[in-house]
């Protein structure tokens, strides 16, 4: 795992095309909107005027969110994406064209007209862009591919905000001019790349569209609900998006009266946020082990909670000072503090937002995908309502000062955390099981790229050396796995939870309770089925010497039952570790003898499950183990 890295995809066709579409695009919308504030100074507009004209361009762009992500979504699955693509960057250059008009003649009905079909077009492109990730990239790239596109995103948006706004400012009187060159050139560079994405079938080439909105989206937001872990990832995606809302709209304050800063210190601390955000986002492959590792939404929900709590306590009241430059505010006792906080808000972000998107593509199926995308924009653009409209309630109707917003927010963002966490308990499992297996072991894997299959049904079986090996096996492999465990080892406090929380199945021997035994097969021929990977160790029990004991013959049942692909599979290095048999006693427990030791799970070619047999699966396994306990 550690020779592999998600900036690989940027040299790949199949990936850095479409990353450069959605990086120009976010930059280009990001320009406009700035140098649409920029006109404002320019022409010399009144605060009341311009004030108008700010709260108002929001509005118009998140409208057809509203008004038209349900035909988006149909029209993202019935056509073939690298299409759909093209169509919307020439949207693009047309739009773009009348945005030069606007700026050209200085006509602002124009320019918020545009504004209104930039929307429409960010629209129509939004579903495109995370149902194609699944399409391109393997299981084991979602997340750091994920990572990518939210690291370039809000890069994207920061430079181009800075670069919007400085047009009027460095161009003078050819404002107008270069404004409206930059806007056409971006959306003709992004309908150029645009090209070179690689054709991507429809998800749903046979779906008939429905045209009438209101319908449409109501089914659209039941289908998003459809799956328990998938609806709470999108309620997680849209909560992250009222929390960035509420912080950066109260960012151009703070950075005025609470950090005693110019515009320049506003941009300085959305900086750091977006930083941040871009980091957390393309770390999390690196903490996943290029799996879908939601075990790192709950570390990154309370992670955002702790630093946003901490600065209120940074700075609870107003600057002593004003007028401050970046340097000058960098220099100031406690400065120091609330940069870590604002860095380190993003950061977490990053870990609690690209997890719950590769959740939300991995686990919905490819014909619904496009849909499920626009249902979540449907929702995210409530929440972004909502949130700008409690934010203004609560400091002009409550009187809150910014610090309060942000301790307010800090507290309910726990609160939901723990909610959602409530309702879908898989959060939380993945999170103790991820904890627990960083902490005590160094994981390499080996052949799960190549030998798990991405999607269907499989059977893996391997040794069994400790009672970790389901949460190790389960940390390495991208698709949920179903475990079959032996049912006495669900009385052990936490791993309990855990393992009923994954839908582990429990089993007994024949002799100690052949009703379980039989009620054990048929879960595991039903979740076979119904195209689920289901993982057991045919030993039947923990290695007493450290030496693979012979396969049972329960392996040979299921097969007979419903020969799926078989994939052998080890585990190394575990013998010498905690929560082995070495010490023949549970009690008599050692830690490792090297602090996090190294494990290693290796993965084998898949074997027919019509002619596999017990002793052909030993032979594999023992075979990928070697001398390695």
């Amino acid at each position: 795992m550690s020779g592999h890295s998600q900036f690989a995809l940027l040299r790949q066709r199949r990936f850095l095309p479409f990353f450069t579409v959605q990086a120009l695009g976010a930059f280009n919308d990001n320009v406009y909107r700035q140098a649409i504030i920029g006109l404002l100074f320019y022409l010399g507009v009144d605060d009341a005027e311009r004030t108008l004209y700010t709260n108002l361009a929001p509005a118009l762009f998140i409208a057809p969110y509203f008004l038209f992500s349900a035909l988006a979504g149909q029209v993202a699955e019935k056509l073939e994406k690298h299409r759909l693509i093209v169509i919307t960057t020439s949207m693009e250059i047309a739009i773009m064209s009348l945005a030069a008009v606007g700026f050209l003649t200085q006509n602002m009905p124009v320019l918020l007209v545009a504004l209104f079909c930039t929307g429409l077009q960010s629209t129509l492109f939004g579903p495109v862009k995370y149902s194609i990730l699944p399409s391109v990239l393997k299981p084991e790239e979602l997340t750091g591919g994920n990572g990518l596109v939210e690291m370039g995103t809000s890069i994207s948006i920061l430079f181009g905000m800075i670069f919007g706004g400085l047009i009027f400012q460095l161009a003078g009187s050819h404002g107008p001019v270069v404004a409206a060159t930059a806007v056409i050139a971006l959306a003709v560079a992004g309908n150029v790349v645009a090209r070179l994405v690689p054709r991507v079938d429809a998800g749903a080439p046979e779906l008939k569209v429905n045209w009438n909105p209101v319908p449409e989206s109501l089914a659209i937001m039941r289908l998003t609900r459809r799956t328990p872990a998938v609806r709470n990832a999108i309620l997680g995606v849209s909560w992250f998006w009222f929390i960035g809302t509420v912080l950066t709209a109260q960012l151009p304050t703070y950075a005025e009266v609470n950090l005693g800063g110019r515009q320049a210190l506003y941009v300085f601390a959305l900086a750091l946020f977006s930083i941040g955000t871009g980091a957390g986002s393309l770390l999390c492959e690196r903490l996943s082990g290029r799996t879908v590792e939601i075990g790192l939404v709950p570390l990154g929900a309370f992670g955002v909670s702790a630093f946003m709590l901490d600065l209120y306590f940074a700075r609870p009241g107003q600057a002593l000072l004003a007028g401050l430059s970046i340097g000058q505010f960098v220099g100031q006792p406690g400065s120091w503090r609330i940069i870590a906080d604002l860095v380190g808000i993003g950061v977490f972000t990053g870990f609690f937002v690209v997890p719950l998107f590769a959740l939300i593509q991995s686990r919905t199926p490819k014909a619904e995908l496009s849909r499920v995308i626009a249902g979540l924009n449907i929702q995210n653009s409530l929440f972004i309502v909502a949130a700008a409209m409690i934010g203004i309630a609560v400091q002009r109707l409550l009187g809150w000062s910014i610090p309060q917003v942000f301790l307010a927010l800090a507290i309910a963002n726990a609160l939901v955390t723990l909610w959602i966490f409530t309702l879908v308990p898989e959060f939380l499992m993945r999170f103790l099981s991820w904890l627990l297996v960083s902490t005590l072991y160094r994981l390499r894997v080996r052949g799960i790229e190549r030998h798990v299959p991405d999607e269907g049904p499989a059977l893996l079986v391997c040794n069994h050396v400790s009672y970790m090996d389901a949460l190790i096996l389960a940390g390495s492999i991208p698709r949920p796995v179903r475990f079959v465990m032996y049912y006495r080892i669900f009385d052990i406090p936490v791993m309990r939870w855990i393992f009923r929380t994954a839908r582990a199945i429990p089993i007994a021997g024949a002799r100690e309770d052949p009703a379980l035994m039989q009620r054990a097969f048929d879960q595991v021929d039903a979740a076979l089925a119904a195209g689920e990977l289901v993982c057991i160790f045919p030993e039947g029990a923990l290695t007493r010497d450290g030496r693979i004991a012979p396969f049972k013959s329960g392996v040979e049942k299921i097969l007979a039952r419903r020969p799926v692909p078989v994939v052998p599979m080890a585990l190394r290095g575990m013998w010498s570790s905690m929560w082995s048999r070495r010490d023949s006693r549970l009690h008599r427990m050692r830690v490792p003898r090297r602090f996090r030791a190294r494990v290693e799970v290796v993965a084998g070619a898949p074997l027919d499950g019509a002619c596999a047999s017990a002793a052909a699966l030993e032979q594999q396994v023992a075979a990928l183990r070697g001398d390695d306990a």
